[in-house]
Formats: structure tokens, C-alpha cells, sequence
């Protein structure tokens, strides 16, 4: 039963000079209700709306983002915290730890979850508005809306999570929505198979999130992250035994949602679903899910955990370096950008491994305006030419003049060129890789920006310029899908300057205080002042990785393919194949198991567990024929029937002697009476 909630604000202890936030706080939760309500509507009444339910998706979006908007102007100029924990059950000690433990749902509103709460907002305003015009004379318009809002409500749970097990809630949420999603065209075996790879991949990691859970919670006595940040920044010996394994289990749980080597199989695969989704996917929800996790627990990171580190660094490094190769040889647009999320989540991953929590952050918030950006940018293509082969494409520049340039804006903010938003906050983790003692790491983090850069280009050459190769009459996108791409090209240019080294902007301060906002200090490193040799190393490579891009894909030719032509032996086919991963997998693991596995498990059931079932079933069935026939029918029946036909022999007799005449029953009497004398005085 729900007991009154228990509400922690600024001033009830750690959280500094922080505002307790006011109405637009301790209302906070209307945003985590009302995608669900969207999605309950729309399942409702959605067919028999105008715009088949895109209006009541929208609309919530609008007002999450006007609350969010309101709360991020308010943490700029001064941090906020609230907490509310409601009880809905008392669970007990469960017979693993000494304390009572409680089911709590609730909400925390802080400089993070604030920062989440405006992306996922914002970001997803833009994406629903877009899909309005995407996904007309689609076959299943509602449902896909009602899916959407059902995305972007989980990921709101997950977010304002004050807690494991409401995160829990919310983190299994997106991986459902995702799924039905990703799986929207699922008529198509591809589609439906990318739907599951999906789903059971992340249920693979999400074993390390329970586990982690499970481990960490019995020691500290609760699942709210305020009392694990704060044991951990007081190095609590609650956690001492436990930090290291809870804190890897949770990396386990991270690496699912965000995509990180090995683990990253199934985000390309993903594009199966209509490109909105891949947008809200990539940009604002579920593979941020991962980061956000790691930065909600950074002080068991920062203070406890640091032999955990290594490895999460080593980890984010291979996958924002190794995996960003991929992008290269992709033909499908989508899929080039899929792979740049992998290589990019590597970056925010290496960060806050490192002990970069803003540095990691940062690269969040800005990649989430680029990446939207060039998602939307994609679709707008695809919606024109039907295909999403950039073998298709070609010379679009002309006839998609909005979604060419706005594309080019997201492309050169994702390779890091200054002075736009993904310059900035590459190099400020490139600047935490440094200063932290990783330098191997951080000219890694280098090569990478090159490559970015280099598979970025030839992606606009091959699809912007030469001529076009396709079959269809490319045309420019309706402006409910050019408005967005607007609106999101502006923080792809300008977000960056939030958070220069050593700049403060006046009463707003910059990205560094806003999610600094937190119960305890996060205590990770921040550049004082821009380090302009390592930020020339980053734009060299960046300008490098342009140059040699345009060089060899911008010349036109008679076909894509011949315009497309680096092949370099070994590495192509290797590149090719996905590293052989995916065939490692199917081959290891998933044919393993479907096929010999399965039939060694099928015979068992066939012939070892039903031959046991069958023998208990027939010596069960003897017993009961032996215990009916001989024993009940032959013994027990037996004997009550004979001792009830004796009896009834007797009574027969006895009942002669019931006659009414009192002459008989005098004279038995008295035969009575005699036979009693004469038994006394043969006695005596």
C-alpha cells in the first residue's frame, strides 16, 4: 500500500546551495505520465482521429517540452534538486541483507535528469512533427504513433528514475517499445528478425544490470541512487566488498543499450524500423540509456570503482575506433550513420570511463542535435528517391536544397569541425582522455575523428553530389520533415559554445554547472581553458579526414560503384563482413543453439524427461489399480461390508425382541432379575 512520499530537496542535506525547483519541479512527474496517457489515447480513439493519432503524440511532446524547457532555464541559472519517493510496498529483508528494503516509484529532478529531460523532449518534438509527414499513407499510423509515445514515455521513467528498480522499469520499457518499432514493417521476415536480434541482445546485457542490482542494493539497504552516490562519495564500507563486481555488472547492463563492442550487433540491424524511430533511437532515447546510466552512478566510478575503469575505457576505445571503420563500405545511408552512433557512444563511453562525466555528457547532449539531424536528413532522401542505397542516389543538392544543406551542417558538427557543436565536445574528451593519463587512448580518440570525418564525406558526396543514379524523381520533403531538420541545425551549430573551456556565460553559466546540479560532487576533471594544440591535432584530423574523403569520392563517374571504388585488399572484405562478428555469433551461438542444441534438448524432452514422466505416470496408474482392486475393493469394502452385514444380522435378531407386548418384557425381566441372582450368589 502506497504511503505518503518522501520528498528530498535542496537543503535537506548534500545538495549544496541547490533550489528546491518550485511548481515546475514538484510537477515534474506530469512529464513521465503523459506519453502514456498519449499512448492509452491513441490506442483508443487514434482510428478515428484526423491525423490518426500523430496529434494526441505530438501534443504530449509539446507540453513535456514546455515543462522541460522551463526547468532547464531554471537549472542555468541556479541547480535544482528535488526528489520524491512514494512507498508502494514494503518488501522485507528478502533474507539477504539486514535492512528493510521498499518498493519506491517516484521522480528526481536534477542538473541530469534535466538535461535528459530537454533532449528527450526537445529532440523528440522535432521527431514526432517530422513522422507526421513521414509516415502519411502509412498502413498502420496509430499504432506506430501509439509505439512512439510508449518510446519516449519509457525512456522518461528511465530517466526520472530516483531509484534501480524504477530505472529497471523504464530501461525494459525501451526495449520493448523498441522492439515493436523496430519490427513495424514486420510482414518482412528481415524486419522482424532485426526486431529480435534487438530484443534478445540487450535481454543478454540486461542480465548484468539485475545482477549489478542485486549485488549493490542488499549492502546499501535501498535502490536509490542518492544513498548509493553518497555511500560511495563517503567510501563507505557498505560498499567496500561490492563496488568493483556492481559496478562492472552495471557496465554489462550499459554496453546492451549502448551498442558497445561486442555487444553492438544489433543497433545497425535496427534501421529495419521506419527512420523516425531510428532518430529518436539514436539521438535522445534508448542507446543514451547506457551513457545515462554510467553518469547517474559516476561517483561509484569516480570513487570506488576505479579498477573497474580500465577495462570500460579499453571497451569504449575498440568501439569508438574499431566499429566507426564499418562506415566505410556501407551502401544503406542509414546504416553509415548507425555505425558513426557505435563509434561516437565509444567516445561519451571513453569519457565518463576515464572520469569524464561532463566531458561525456556534453558529447551527449551536442551528438543528439547532429545526429537527429542527419537521421531526419536520411529519411528526407529516402522519403524522395525510394531507396535507402546511397547506390541510388547521387546529385541531390539541387532538388533538396533544405535537406542538403542542413545535412552538411550535421555531417561537419559530427566530424568535429570548429566552430560547431561536435567539435567541442570531442575535444573536451579528448582533452579528459589526456589530462586523465590515458594519452595511448586519446590519439586513438584522434585517428577516430579522422575517420569520422572521412566516411562523413564521401556519405554527402556519394549522396549529394555528382548525378543522380536513381530511378525515382527525387524532390524536397513537405515542410512539416524541412522544419525540423531547421530547427535541429541550429544547436548542431551552436550548442558547442555552452560549454567552452573556461568560459562562463553571465547569469547561465555553462553545461558544466547545469549537470553538476547533483546530491554529491561529481568530482571529475574540466578543462580550465581550451588546449589549442590538442584541439588543432582533433581539426587536423577532422580536415584530413575531409580532404581525402572528397579526393576520392567527389569525383562523378557513370555508376555509384565506380565512384565508390575503395577497395583496399583485406581490409575491405574484413570491413565487409563486420569483422566476422555477426557470422561468430550466428555460427557460435545462435545456429549452435537452434540447431544441435536444440535438438539435443528436444530428445531429451522426447525420450529421457517423457519416458520418466510416462514411467511415474504408468507405475502411479499400477498403484492405483492395485490400491483401488485389492486393497479398497478387496480389503476395505470387504471388511466394511461384512462388519455391516453382521450388524444388520444382529440388529435383525435384536429387533425381534422389540415386540410392544409389556407381558414379554416383564418376563424377561424377571428371567433377568433371577439370572443376576444367581450370578451373585455363585460369586459370593
Amino acid at each position: 500500500m502506497a504511503s505518503a512520499p518522501l520528498i528530498l530537496a535542496a537543503g535537506d542535506g548534500g545538495a549544496g546551495d541547490l533550489s528546491s525547483g518550485g511548481f515546475f519541479a514538484e510537477t515534474a512527474w506530469i512529464m513521465l505520465v503523459l506519453p502514456f496517457a498519449a499512448f492509452l489515447a491513441i490506442i483508443l480513439v487514434g482510428k478515428r482521429m484526423k491525423g490518426l493519432g500523430a496529434e494526441l503524440a505530438i501534443g504530449a511532446m509539446g507540453v513535456n517540452l514546455l515543462w522541460a524547457s522551463v526547468l532547464f532555464v531554471q537549472n542555468m541559472t541556479g541547480g535544482i534538486y528535488r526528489e520524491v519517493n512514494l512507498t508502494i510496498a514494503e518488501i522485507g529483508t528478502l533474507g539477504i541483507t539486514d535492512r528493510n528494503l521498499s518498493f519506491e516509484l517516484g521522480f528526481v529532478v536534477d542538473g541530469l535528469s534535466i538535461m535528459m529531460y530537454w533532449v528527450v523532449a526537445f529532440v523528440g518534438f522535432l521527431v514526432f512533427v517530422y513522422a507526421h509527414g513521414y509516415m502519411k499513407g502509412d498502413i498502420r499510423v496509430p499504432w506506430f504513433f501509439a509505439s512512439l509515445s510508449l518510446f519516449a514515455g519509457s525512456m522518461l521513467v528511465l530517466v526520472g528514475a530516483p531509484n534501480l528498480i524504477q530505472l529497471i522499469i523504464g530501461w525494459e520499457g525501451v526495449g520493448l517499445a523498441s522492439y515493436l518499432l523496430i519490427g513495424h514493417y514486420w510482414e518482412e521476415k528481415e524486419n522482424s528478425d532485426a526486431a529480435v536480434k534487438a530484443f534478445l541482445t540487450n535481454k543478454v546485457a540486461d542480465v548484468g544490470l539485475i545482477l549489478g542490482t542485486i549485488l549493490l542494493v542488499p549492502a546499501l539497504g535501498t535502490f536509490r541512487f542518492s544513498a548509493l552516490s553518497a555511500a560511495a562519495d563517503a567510501h563507505s564500507d557498505l560498499l567496500g566488498g561490492v563496488a568493483v563486481a556492481g559496478a562492472l555488472l552495471l557496465f554489462f547492463g550499459a554496453m546492451g543499450k549502448s551498442a558497445q563492442f561486442p555487444l553492438h550487433v544489433w543497433l545497425p540491424d535496427a534501421m529495419a524500423g521506419p527512420t523516425p524511430v531510428s532518430a529518436l533511437m539514436h539521438a535522445a532515447t534508448m542507446v543514451t540509456a547506457g551513457i545515462y546510466l554510467m553518469a547517474r552512478t559516476f561517483p561509484l566510478y569516480q570513487q570506488m570503482a576505479t579498477e573497474a575503469r580500465p577495462w570500460m575505457v579499453t571497451i569504449a576505445v575498440i568501439t569508438l575506433f574499431v566499429l566507426g571503420f564499418l562506415a566505410l563500405v556501407a551502401d544503406d545511408l542509414k546504416r553509415v550513420l548507425a555505425y558513426s552512433t557505435v563509434s561516437q557512444l565509444g567516445y561519451m563511453m571513453a569519457a565518463v570511463a576515464v572520469g569524464g562525466y561532463t566531458a561525456g555528457l556534453f558529447h551527449l547532449f551536442t551528438h543528439a542535435f547532429f545526429k537527429a539531424l542527419l537521421f531526419l536528413g536520411a529519411g528526407s532522401v529516402i522519403h524522395a528517391v525510394h531507396s535507402n542505397n546511397m547506390s541510388d542516389m547521387g546529385g541531390l543538392r539541387k532538388e533538396m536544397p533544405v535537406t542538403f544543406w542542413t545535412f552538411v551542417v550535421g555531417s561537419l558538427s559530427l566530424a568535429g569541425v570548429i566552430p560547431l557543436a561536435g567539435f567541442w565536445s570531442k575535444d573536451e574528451i579528448l582533452a579528459t582522455l589526456g589530462h586523465e593519463g590515458y594519452t595511448a587512448f586519446m590519439w586513438v580518440a584522434i585517428l577516430g575523428a579522422f575517420v569520422t570525418a572521412f566516411y562523413m564525406t564521401r556519405t554527402v558526396a556519394l549522396t549529394f553530389f555528382g548525378t543522380y543514379k536513381g530511378h525515382g524523381h527525387p524532390h524536397e520533403s513537405p515542410p512539416v520533415m524541412t522544419a525540423p531538420l531547421v530547427a535541429l541545425a541550429v544547436p548542431s551549430v551552436i550548442a558547442g559554445l555552452l560549454n567552452i573551456p573556461g568560459v562562463s556565460w553571465g547569469p547561465i553559466r555553462n553545461f558544466t554547472d547545469w549537470v553538476g546540479a547533483r546530491i554529491v560532487p561529481m568530482g571529475d576533471y574540466h578543462p580550465k581553458a581550451i588546449e589549442w594544440d590538442l584541439a588543432a591535432y582533433g581539426l587536423i584530423a577532422a580536415v584530413a579526414g575531409i580532404a581525402l574523403g572528397w579526393r576520392l569520392f567527389a569525383p562523378d563517374a557513370e555508376t555509384q560503384q565506380a565512384r565508390d571504388r575503395l577497395r583496399i585488399p583485406v581490409l575491405y572484405p574484413l570491413l565487409h563482413n563486420k569483422y566476422y562478428i555477426d557470422d561468430l555469433y550466428m555460427k557460435g551461438v545462435v545456429n549452435p543453439i537452434k540447431g544441435p542444441l536444440a535438438r539435443a534438448v528436444d530428445w531429451v524432452n522426447g525420450y529421457v524427461i517423457d519416458a520418466v514422466i510416462n514411467g511415474v505416470g504408468a507405475v502411479t496408474a499400477w498403484l492405483g489399480g492395485l490400491v483401488y482392486g485389492r486393497l479398497d475393493q478387496q480389503g476395505i469394502d470387504l471388511l466394511l461390508n461384512a462388519a455391516a452385514g453382521g450388524t444388520g444380522g444382529v440388529g435383525g435378531k435384536l429387533r425381534l425382541l422389540q415386540s410392544g407386548k409389556v407381558q414379554q418384557y416383564a418376563g424377561a425381566f424377571v428371567v433377568g432379575a433371577l439370572l443376576l441372582v444367581v450370578a451373585f450368589v455363585l460369586v459370593t
